[in-house]
Order: structure tokens, then sequence, then C-alpha cells
């Protein structure tokens, strides 16, 4: 099957998260991201449910980096949503941990994370 859409989900690796943690965070940041999206792009979800909700995790090494991440898809008007820690746990509260970004088509996606590595 040709997928069309897909969602990234991008984490911190600075942070030095457990694996717990880390899909925790990115867990938030897929359900988060893909709220944002079914509210302004509600087809884009539909079409990313139907093909089976393709997902990519990709890594950066800062928070600067995650937040480069973040404007480049507010440029491609892609919806996204950045996550930010309760501070329960591993890290100090309002830690920026992960970055959501869609589901949104493959193209609009890949000028957001082309050239960042899989996590």
């Amino acid at each position: 099957m040709d997928f069309e859409f897909k969602q990234a989900i991008i984490v911190r690796q600075d942070l030095r998260m457990s694996k717990g943690k880390t899909s925790a965070q990115a867990a938030h940041a897929s359900v988060s991201a893909m709220m944002e999206t079914r509210k302004k792009k509600p087809d884009w979800v539909s079409s990313w449910f139907f093909e089976g909700q393709k997902k990519i995790v990709l890594k950066v090494s800062s928070e600067e980096e995650l937040l480069d991440a973040k404007k480049k898809a507010e440029l491609e008007r892609i919806p996204n949503a950045l996550i930010s820690d309760a501070g329960l746990t591993e890290l100090e509260p309002g830690t920026t941990t992960c970055l959501g970004i869609g589901p949104a088509p493959n193209t609009l996606i890949d000028r957001v994370t082309g050239g960042m590595k899989l996590l």
C-alpha cells in the first residue's frame, strides 16, 4: 500500500529520558498533534486513519532543534503540538520533550523532517 499521509513525532535526545518516559512523551505528542489536526484539517485525519495511521519517530539533540522543527511545521501550515512535561517523575516541570506534527501529506512532513534521523 502506498501511504499518502503520516505523522511525525520528534523526541529530544539530550534529556536522556528512560524508555518508558520517552514512550509516554511520544504518545502525548501523537495524540495531541492528531487532536490539533482534527480541528484544522479533519480530512487529513480521516485519510490517515483509513491508511493505517503511519507514524515516524525521529530524534533531535536539543530544544533549539525541536523548536526549529515547530517553526518549519507552522510555515508549512501543518498542525502540531509541542509537549512539555509536568515534572512529576524524571524531568523538571515545563521541560519541552517532544513535538508531534500532523498527520499531514508525506510531502509536507518531509519538508519539515528531511535530514532528521529515526529514533
